[in-house]
């Protein structure tokens, strides 16, 4: 994954994440999208005694050349769970659409909207859902369709008309959802201090090992250590000097 790349002592200061909410879900595409993104945030907010739990579109089964995806996605779904854990979140779902042909659409956001009414966030989270991610970096479409879809139905769960049969599964509507908060973004409006959790996002990302080791022959932990350092650092020159994970926040 490219994060996008900005000049920091140029763009305005962030603002802080809100924090007066208590329970939060995450909704990526695959393994890895949050470990890349906002596990120290996410470190932060549980040691804080906030809820955060995970919902991934995908097992990840597609995203190892080497290993078929019936071996693929069980191991990525273990490591995701581990990964989750470093940073204090227990709840990891996986919806089963299919690794790298997710398709943007009422399936999707019917998913989506299920998994916010099951768990009554007030914040919901997700991935950067832009074509690039600021530049001539291509973003991929299970990013895209992800990330709009979860902003759709951050609406869609509220509303008892659209998806009435949730209703019918004891799925009630649920319209708590205060703000939405994209990682990666290339227009951050908000971030979070990643110092209290940078160290576990790097512990979390690492547990992606099989993923990480396929991607880079870099040593693993020195790969994840610069990615994540670098760009907590970065974000940190527009937060006031101290390493940050920015979001672009939508209010509801």
């Amino acid at each position: 994954m490219t994060e996008p790349q900005t000049d920091p002592t140029t763009e305005p200061q962030l603002a802080p994440m809100p924090t007066d909410w208590q329970r939060a879900l995450a909704v990526v595409a695959h393994p890895d999208d949050l470990e890349y993104g906002c596990s120290a945030a996410v470190a932060a907010w549980t040691d804080a005694g906030r809820e955060v739990a995970y919902v991934l579109a995908t097992r990840g089964e597609a995203g190892i050349d080497t290993m078929e995806p019936a071996k693929c996605g069980p191991l990525r779904e273990q490591e995701q769970r581990a990964s989750a854990a470093v940073v204090g979140v227990t709840s990891v779902e996986f919806l089963d659409h299919k690794d790298g042909v997710i398709e943007y659409g009422l399936r999707l956001r019917r998913d989506i909207a299920a998994a916010i009414r099951r768990h009554r966030p007030e914040l919901v989270i997700t991935l950067n859902h832009r074509d690039t991610w600021g530049g001539v970096a291509w973003n991929t479409p299970d990013h895209v369709a992800v990330g709009r879809a979860t902003l759709d139905a951050a609406s869609d769960a509220g509303n008892r008309w659209i998806f009435p049969e949730l209703a019918d599964e004891g799925l009630e509507p649920w319209n708590g959802v205060r703000w939405v908060a994209v990682a990666g973004s290339a227009q951050p409006t908000h971030a979070v201090d990643a110092t209290p959790g940078l160290e576990r996002s790097v512990r979390s990302l690492l547990e992606h090992r099989t993923y990480i080791e396929a991607l880079t022959d870099e040593d693993p932990e020195t790969y994840c250590r610069t990615f994540l350092f670098d760009n907590a650092e970065a974000t940190g020159r527009r937060f006031g000097g101290r390493p940050a994970v920015a979001f672009e926040v939508f209010g509801r």
